[in-house]
């Protein structure tokens, strides 16, 4: 009967250990007197001069003017036209490329940045954002609740812009905090493009004023599903495009039946798929990709300097080739002060990330990275088999982890010499991740099944108290393990385990997506053919039933 009572006891106290959150802990920690700034990324609705939403990309929308049907077929006929008459039988491609770009920068133009990287139409966050900037960077937040908290200071911005221009105003906005505070020093929390803005900050003006930072979700380092697309790094995986279909199904951002699903499975095992794009690749994909994808990004995002900061520092020039031409070019002589300007994020930030980030840590400022994955990264770049967030994979936005593919695990061989090193505490229960190659080993967190987009209670009290502690935190110094799983049910976080570590809405296995053999690829065609004709039996029930 005791051993019964004692186990029931630490069964009970695992299980509450498993399920403890950081809130308890990470307010012990956290110092009252430093003032926190939040700079979020993309999400904040852009407006014109008169206040009329233009984009929000958070909700996936551009609101532009009311275009009637007429005139959108109007537009798809100046597209197509071009390419079936000249570029199809003729082999000329330049007019397809000037009516695309045409085309869709009328539809864009409420929105898009002018050639030179700047905004047009009076467009701007709202009234009312620059002047809650304002009002909050001349008020002492700390008031009656006696501590500074992670929303207090919200730095808004317009997201589109130059970030080493943004940082200018971050820096004002930092020095009227602190004359407000009566304090000497602010500690940063950035998210994806706010941590572009965060290390633009650092590069021009230092830490002095700095005395901590958290990276959440960055893309400093990159973005693969924007660096792979603008240096031409195209792959379209039918096994990746499924995943990432189940995914934003299971998320609720897309309505994706299970016939769609089935539909794209059997076009990809049947070989269909893959035979079509082996034909495209061989025939017109290499005459209008260049071409399409330089006016497809300068017609809608890639005017914005922000969107640049995705591109990694070795994709950049390629890029830059890519979307722009050759040196010497119209196309560059056309964009040139744009260019300038990504130039010398190139050279001023991005190169300089490293240094960078040794910098914060030579001169005591505290730092806490927090990287998400467990989902596909969007399905038509090289990259598409990354441990990813949706946007951006670990190793980048994790500032240099080591990882496997969705396919499979670090090796055994690998394992064994990183716990010979005495790393073996950095691997992930899921084996996928090997946080010892990070900048910062000890203070990055990563947690499974927080896509990039959901900015979660625990990381934002984690950073806040990493950020603002009278000493650099590690992992030790949490209740949490360095590897964390997201329950996007109850959205509480728990250590990771081997049991719980397996998030994914989809399961990748490479010997079904992949066969090397012809009776895999027999039995994944039969798979598939099967799971269709039962998707195919449920939709026509489901239409009969209606």
């Amino acid at each position: 009967m005791t051993k019964k009572i004692v186990s029931a006891a630490l069964a009970v106290i695992l299980l509450a250990t498993l399920m403890l959150p950081v809130s308890a802990q990470s307010y012990t920690l956290r110092n009252d007197e430093v003032p926190v700034i939040m700079i979020g990324g993309d999400g904040e609705p852009i407006v014109d001069a008169e206040g009329n939403q233009v984009i929000d990309v958070a909700h996936l929308s551009a609101v532009t003017a009311d275009v009637e049907k007429k005139d959108v077929y109007e537009s798809v006929a100046n597209i197509l036209k071009p390419f079936l008459l000249e570029g199809i039988f003729l082999n000329r491609w330049d007019k397809y490329y000037e009516n695309l770009y045409t085309e869709i920068s009328e539809m864009t133009q409420p929105f898009r940045l002018d050639k030179d990287g700047n905004a047009t139409n009076g467009t701007n966050i709202s009234a009312a954002r620059i002047a809650e900037n304002e009002r909050s960077m001349h008020a002492d937040k700390k008031g009656e609740k006696g501590y500074y908290s992670y929303n207090d200071y919200l730095f808004w911005y317009d997201w589109r812009l130059d970030p080493l221009e943004t940082a200018d105003r971050l820096a004002e906005y930092i020095d009227n905090v602190l004359a407000a505070t009566g304090k000497e020093k602010v500690a940063i929390i950035a998210r994806c493009v706010g941590t572009n803005i965060a290390l633009a900050y650092v590069a021009k003006y230092g830490t002095a004023k700095l005395y901590g930072l958290g990276f959440d979700g960055s893309c400093s380092c990159g973005g693969e599903f924007i660096s792979d697309a603008l240096s031409g790094k195209f792959h379209v995986d039918g096994n990746a495009i499924e995943r990432f279909l189940t995914d934003y199904d299971a998320m609720g951002l897309m309505n994706v039946s299970e016939f769609a699903i089935a539909s794209v499975d059997l076009l990809t095992k049947s070989g269909v798929l893959d035979a079509f794009l082996k034909v495209s690749r061989a025939t017109i994909y290499k005459k209008i990709a260049e071409g399409a994808t330089s006016a497809l990004a300068l017609s809608t995002m890639l005017t914005m300097p922000c969107y640049w900061c995705f591109v990694t520092a070795e994709d950049y020039e390629t890029a830059k080739n890519y979307i722009f031409g050759e040196e010497g070019s119209a196309k560059r002589a056309e964009y040139a002060v744009l260019i300038e300007k990504l130039d010398r994020y190139q050279d001023t930030v991005r190169t300089k990330i490293p240094e960078l980030m040794q910098s914060l840590k030579d001169n005591g400022v505290n730092v806490g990275v927090f990287s998400k994955y467990g989902y596909q990264i969007v399905p038509i770049c090289a990259s598409c088999d990354a441990v990813a967030d949706t946007y951006a994979s670990v190793h980048s936005s994790s500032f240099g982890a080591t990882t496997s593919t969705v396919y499979d695990t670090l090796s055994d061989d690998y394992i064994a010499a990183r716990v010979a090193e005495g790393k073996g505490k950095y691997i992930s229960p899921d084996k996928k991740v090997d946080a010892s190659t990070c900048i910062f080993p000890d203070n990055t967190w990563f947690s499974k099944g927080a896509r990039h987009g959901d900015w979660t209670k625990t990381e934002n009290e984690l950073l806040y108290a990493v950020v603002t502690a009278d000493r650099q935190l590690t992992t030790e110094d949490f209740d949490y393990t360095q590897f964390m799983v997201y329950n996007t049910q109850t959205r509480e976080m728990s250590p990771m385990t081997t049991e719980n570590c397996n998030t994914e809405y989809w399961t990748a296995d490479q010997e079904t997506d992949a066969p090397t053999n012809v009776f895999q690829c027999i039995r994944a065609y039969l798979k598939a053919l099967v799971n269709w004709i039962k998707a195919l039996g449920t939709r026509l029930r489901t239409k009969h039933e209606k």
